[in-house]
């Protein structure tokens, strides 16, 4: 079937600052794009960066108007741009993680009556919400609700244990039990609560959707060994309210990723031409919606380098702990997703860059790149100099769960005498030695779920795909390989800005036209062309280097262990 008459599939990304769509053929290949830019076009709203901010209490929040006004903005950009909506034939996509969006009855029953003569926001944003406002990733102000989930069952482990993770700020289940505590009335004015996912899902099938599979695991709340909620944890969030009220609230969890939930509502198909049988796929979180923007095989890692730094991988493992992230795979029963996140990604290596000399370049990174790739790994020009060791956190972190500052460190080559440097060393010497403490923290939470990609070869990945800005950066990508290995190298992903909006698309596609029994990686590895979307940067695996990082690894751990200790003496 031709480009000019074959269906198309629309994938969107509703994140912190932009919606962004993304509509591609059967065969992956991207037609039309389109964004609404939320400080750009919608700063009526009194947002920055996407958000607003109640310093008093940590609190960081969106307007859900603005989100609905959002979507009918980016669609009539399409529209502009001549996409034929005639030919779509299936929707899903992603959204920022763990944010609530509360609905009333009056919205869950408006949700299947739109006019197609008005916009959505002048429809739904005064009357259909309990809340006008979803919690945003950002948020800090459930400290007190978290202490109590992490003790819920016993302790941090446990709870990560059961849901994946432990206790987190902007995890939905500590954020709804913040609201019932201290908005009761909002919280029993809410007929239905949806993730961010759900919620776009929803107004396009034109009724509340039903949680996926892989966003439901970033809530706190839901048992997924058992594959059920936890009716503690339900309890817990619920207070006085009881178990009944949120499970009637939150409703029911889709286990299948991808098939339809049903077909898009009227109002689209009267107001821009969709037609009436175009299948709703289940939606999912952004960080799920990124393992999907490639066939990620098992063993392969990305590792996205952006403000923060996120490590992603599929594994068919299952071994949860506090310092990391389980999710359910977003479309492959069997698998997981491992995540890790650090705040201090970004911004932590553009203060290191920005103590060096200034670059004579028009590349602002070329003086790092020279300074870092010239130093040798762990700073030692020979066996006998000191190993070179430090964290580096401009922000707090949550791995470890650290206040801000440096830490220098050092160490005999096989990681005894760790000691903290009294003298410090040079900035040249920090250039390396930030991406190496980055990355070797990556290679000490993801040593349990490797092993061997290949005879002779020890545990690590298989292939490292970089995402993001960072990715662009060549030392980056040498360091990550000595580091992390990757026997089948060390990639770059080249999908613009749109890696989310493009596993929402890829998930449209998959869901729609698999097969029986066939799975997301065999459809879209079958129609995915590699050679455009991806780059070797680096070979990865190289023994010697990849062994002298792994001999000091438990000492990285240790240096950790010292600060940490240093920290808890500090709070007495």
């Amino acid at each position: 079937m031709s480009v000019e008459n074959g269906p198309l599939y629309l994938g969107f990304d509703l994140s912190t600052q932009q919606l962004k769509a993304i509509v591609i053929t059967s065969d992956l290949k991207v037609l039309y794009e389109a964004k609404t830019d939320f400080d750009a076009d919608l700063s009526k709203y009194g947002i920055k960066k996407g958000v607003l901010i109640k310093e008093a209490t940590s609190a960081v929040y969106a307007p859900v108007a603005m989100w609905l006004e959002a979507v009918d903005i980016v669609l009539q950009r399409l529209k502009d741009k001549g996409t034929p909506f005639q030919r779509i034939k299936g929707i899903s996509g992603a959204g920022q993680q763990h944010g609530s969006v509360y609905w009333n009855k009056t919205g869950e029953e408006m949700l299947g009556k739109l006019k197609p003569e008005e916009t959505l926001v002048d429809q739904l944003a005064k009357t259909a919400f309990a809340h006008p406002f979803s919690p945003n990733w950002q948020d800090g102000s459930t400290q007190k609700e978290c202490d109590k989930f992490d003790a819920e069952l016993g302790s941090a482990e446990k709870l990560a244990q059961i849901t994946g993770s432990k206790a987190h700020h902007r995890f939905t289940g500590p954020q709804i039990m913040r609201m019932h505590e201290n908005h009761p009335d909002v919280y029993r004015a809410t007929s239905r609560i949806t993730l961010v996912s759900s919620f776009l899902a929803s107004v396009f099938l034109g009724r509340i959707a039903h949680f996926d599979i892989s966003d439901v695991c970033g809530m706190n709340l839901w048992d997924i060994n058992a594959g059920t909620w936890s009716e503690s944890l339900l309890k817990l969030a619920a207070g006085e309210d009881g178990v009944e009220s949120l499970k009637q609230r939150l409703g029911t969890v889709r286990e299948d990723g991808g098939g339809s939930m049903g077909s898009i509502s009227t109002y689209f198909v009267q107001r821009y031409g969709f037609p009436s049988d175009c299948g709703i796929a289940p939606f999912t979180g952004d960080n799920p919606a990124t393992i999907l923007s490639l066939p990620l095989r098992p063993l392969d890692a990305i590792v996205s380098l952006g403000t923060s730094t996120t490590f992603l991988m599929s594994t068919p493992k299952y071994v949860p702990g506090p310092a990391y992230h389980f999710f359910n795979h977003p479309t492959t029963a069997g698998l997981y997703m491992f995540m890790l996140c650090y705040k201090n990604g970004g911004l932590a290596r553009e203060k290191i860059r920005d103590s060096l000399r200034k670059s004579t370049t028009s590349d602002i990174w070329s003086n790092f790149n020279e300074t870092a790739l010239a130093t040798p790994p762990l700073g030692q020009e020979s066996p006998s100099d000191p190993a070179k060791l430090g964290l580096f956190f401009p922000l707090p972190e949550i791995v470890p769960n650290v206040r801000a500052g440096t830490w220098r460190y050092t160490c005999s080559s096989d990681g005894s005498n760790l000691e903290e440097s009294t003298s410090g060393w040079s900035s040249e010497a920090d250039a390396r030695a930030i991406v190496e403490s980055q990355t070797l923290s990556l290679r000490l939470r993801s040593q349990k779920l490797v092993n061997s990609p290949a005879a002779g070869v020890p545990p690590q990945p298989r292939r490292i795909y970089l995402v993001g800005g960072g990715s662009l950066n060549p030392a980056i990508a040498r360091i990550v390989g000595d580091v992390l290995g990757g026997v089948e190298g060390v990639w770059k992903l080249d999908v613009g800005g749109n890696a989310c909006a493009l596993g929402g698309a890829y998930k449209a596609v998959w869901a729609i036209e698999r097969k029986e029994g066939e799975s997301f990686e065999e459809l879209i590895g079958e129609r995915w062309k590699a050679s455009e979307a991806i780059e070797k940067v680096d070979e990865g695996y190289r023994a010697e280097v990849w062994a002298k990082y792994g001999n000091i690894l438990s000492t990285f751990e240790e240096m950790e262990g010292k600060v940490l200790a240093g920290e808890k003496r500090n709070q007495k």
